[in-house]
């Protein structure tokens, strides 16, 4: 009942410490299946993957869909990837989070220079390597993980070139020790997310009224497209969806799969059955109200 991401450099030992993890939880009284998704889980070459922008987005969205379908409260899921976006780490961390799951990134420190070495003897022994034009950019791009933001915490650190990858790492023993230790009153240093949604009572559970969130949250999503295709580029504030209905802001522009990934979150959230309270008035404006209320709110916290 975990979501792990791996973080790193390209050429920072990521793949050894997500086999060394998933082994050490195995071997650990850890009774969840632990499965670990990656770019050769689909058969992609990691050069065709980061040729360029529309080819890693699908990669990110391949395995951000991988990842949607894969996490529940049966099994730990490790994300062995760059994962070097702040912005996508963010997903992952609102997939956990509608799960209700626990969440960390087992981060691999390594110096460019180490890496740079590293995936020139990959080359050499012909094994998997980077194009050095794609290495560079992807160095150049990299995002380092910062504990103090939610969706970078908990954070476990790897120095892969000083002290090598083992199960018996210490970053990794920690990791395993968050990941299996039993939640009760007293654990104040392991943490499981909850829908922020739960807190305000908003559960879907008619038909009805699951099929008044789905038109109405596309009908946003439309709006908030339309809007952005009419801005060329410039500041969206105050996207209007209807009288009586708050507006939309976004002081950034927002793809529309990351507009598809956050409805979807926002859709499992309101369709959870574990979420207490009365169900809203199963109508339109009412969805429009909450889905851009959610918008307003996670779209604010990563711009």
């Amino acid at each position: 009942m975990a979501l792990v991401v791996i973080c790193g450099q390209p050429c920072s030992g990521k793949s050894m410490a997500a086999k060394c993890l998933a082994e050490a939880l195995n071997e650990s009284e850890c009774k969840q299946t632990v499965r670990v998704i990656d770019e050769t889980s689909f058969h992609l070459d990691r050069n065709q993957s980061y040729a360029n922008m529309p080819a890693e987005k699908n990669l990110r969205g391949v395995l951000r869909s991988e990842v949607d379908r894969s996490v529940s409260k049966d099994n730990i899921i490790i994300v062995d990837s760059l994962n070097s976006i702040k912005g996508y780490r963010y997903e992952l961390w609102c997939l956990a989070r509608a799960a209700g799951i626990k969440y960390c990134v087992l981060y691999c420190d390594v110096g460019e220079e180490q890496c740079r070495k590293w995936n020139k003897e990959r080359r050499e022994k012909g094994e998997t390597a980077y194009d050095d034009v794609i290495f560079e950019d992807l160095v150049r791009r990299f995002e380092k993980p910062d504990r103090r933001n939610r969706w970078d915490s908990p954070l476990f650190e790897l120095w892969p070139h000083n002290d090598g990858v083992e199960k018996s790492s210490v970053a990794i023993a920690d990791a395993v020790s968050y990941l299996t230790k039993k939640v009760d009153s007293k654990s104040r240093d392991v943490k499981i997310l909850q829908p922020t949604i739960a807190t305000q009572n908003t559960r879907f559970s008619e038909v009805n009224s699951l099929y008044e969130l789905d038109r109405a949250t596309q009908e946003v999503i439309n709006a908030i497209v339309e809007a952005q295709s009419q801005a060329i580029g410039g500041p969206l504030a105050g996207i209007s969806i209807g009288q009586g209905l708050p507006s939309i802001n976004i002081s950034r522009s927002v793809g529309l799969p990351e507009l598809r990934s956050l409805r979807r979150t926002f859709i499992k959230l309101t369709g959870q059955t574990s979420l207490s309270g009365r169900p809203p008035p199963s109508d339109a404006d009412s969805a429009k109200r909450m889905f851009v209320d959610y918008l307003n709110r996670e779209l604010g916290t990563i711009a």
